[in-house]
């Protein structure tokens, strides 16, 4: 039962991380990378490391992941056509850099993968992927890597508010009439927005006939 689970988890990745780079809206891509970290958390479960795949869920495809949909919905997306730089013939350069990865990629995995076919595998040690385990790696061997990703999100944190701002934000100098405190407390200032906004324009509701 456990290589059965393994390839439809492993199939899942593979098609969520495609999705992530295929689809062209980007909420499709946000939900393709939710389903993505679920199918790399039920390979983590394979790995008998419960509280790895319990924190992939809970911080990556739960908090991480709302994070990245408010992001989308705030920023929004752009219905015209992108433009690349270079026209055509950087599109195939790229397209031949990627395929070159791809092939580097998969000799190495399956390069690996063919030669403990047949083989038990890695003996399971006491305590694999514990909190305990787990700090002790991100402290010692892994300190750099984790400090690197931190900033990392940081820095993608404040593009995508630098970004809303651009496209949606409204600079101090395109807001004319602004309210004041002073005046939203003052007793005509107490009515109705419709009130405020035509009292504000210099239009009133008065009859004609009152001098």
């Amino acid at each position: 039962m456990a290589p059965v689970f393994f390839f439809i988890a492993a199939l899942g990745a593979i098609a969520g991380a495609i999705g992530v780079v295929v689809l062209r809206h980007p909420l499709y891509s946000v939900l393709s990378l939710v389903f993505h970290l679920l199918s790399l958390a039920a390979l983590f479960l394979l790995l008998r490391a419960e509280f790895v795949a319990a924190a992939q869920v809970v911080v990556y495809a739960g908090a991480v992941m709302v994070l990245y949909v408010f992001v989308v919905a705030y920023v929004g997306g752009t219905q015209e056509p992108v433009d690349l730089p270079g026209g055509a013939r950087a599109r195939l350069l790229s397209f031949g850099v990627v395929g070159l990865l791809l092939v580097e990629l998969l000799i190495a995995t399956l390069g690996s993968g063919l030669s403990a076919v047949g083989e038990e595998g890695a003996a399971y040690e006491p305590g694999f992927g514990s909190p305990a385990q787990i700090g002790e790696l991100l402290l010692t061997d892994f300190l750099l890597a984790f400090e690197v990703s931190s900033f990392l999100l940081l820095i993608a944190a404040v593009g995508a508010v630098v970004l809303a701002r651009r496209r949606g934000g409204v600079d101090d100098g395109e807001v004319e009439g602004r309210i004041s405190v002073a005046q939203l407390l003052a007793p005509e200032g107490l009515g109705s927005m419709a009130e405020s906004v035509s009292g504000r324009s210099g239009v009133t509701d008065e009859p004609e006939g009152r001098g």
